[in-house]
């Protein structure tokens, strides 16, 4: 294992697993956010967050977290592993309340510097709440289409990334 690409919709655990498996395997993780958003939450133009995605996925070993669909195609012919956390919108939504109560006014370990967490309605009921309706379909779909030689994991609950981090560890 030298490339891994975890995705799936906002609150998934994307950043914690990341997290997690580069403790486990060494490798070193990247988190996609910083490559969104500049200092005070000004998106990044997109031909610039694409730039830094490629850059950042050239690298020969990492485990890239995060969602720049236009660049899938790229990071899964780079990628030998492919994630997809796919958990309850509920969750997710519980998940990114918590976060932001957590981090409130503090920027989070995996967003860039000077994007201190904010509540964002917005995005909690467009993007988290949404994600089924408006993104589901598309990812279950790279994950079905996957080359056979890329290792696919689909984790639906906690309880799968338990046992898939349990794997790791034991070099599987």
């Amino acid at each position: 294992m030298k490339r891994v690409m975890i995705f799936g919709a906002s609150g998934s655990g994307k950043s914690t697993l990341a997290r997690d498996l580069g403790a486990i395997t060494g490798l070193p993780v990247i988190h996609i956010d910083p490559m969104y958003w500049k200092a005070g939450w000004v998106q990044r133009d997109r031909a610039e967050t694409t730039a830094l995605v490629r850059k950042a996925m050239a690298r020969d070993r990492w485990v890239f977290e995060g969602n720049h669909h236009a660049t899938f195609p790229e990071r899964i012919a780079r990628a030998d592993t492919v994630v997809f956390l796919d958990f309850p919108t509920g969750l997710r939504l519980w998940r990114v309340i918590r976060r932001t109560l957590r981090f409130l006014g503090k920027t989070r370990p995996d967003m860039g510097e000077g994007c201190p967490e904010r509540f964002d309605a917005e995005f909690i009921f467009k993007w988290v709440a949404g994600y089924r309706r408006r993104s589901y379909a598309r990812d279950l779909a790279v994950l079905e289409g996957l080359p056979a030689d890329v290792r696919a994991f689909h984790l639906r609950s906690r309880a799968d990334v338990r046992r898939f981090l349990a794997e790791m560890r034991a070099g599987r």
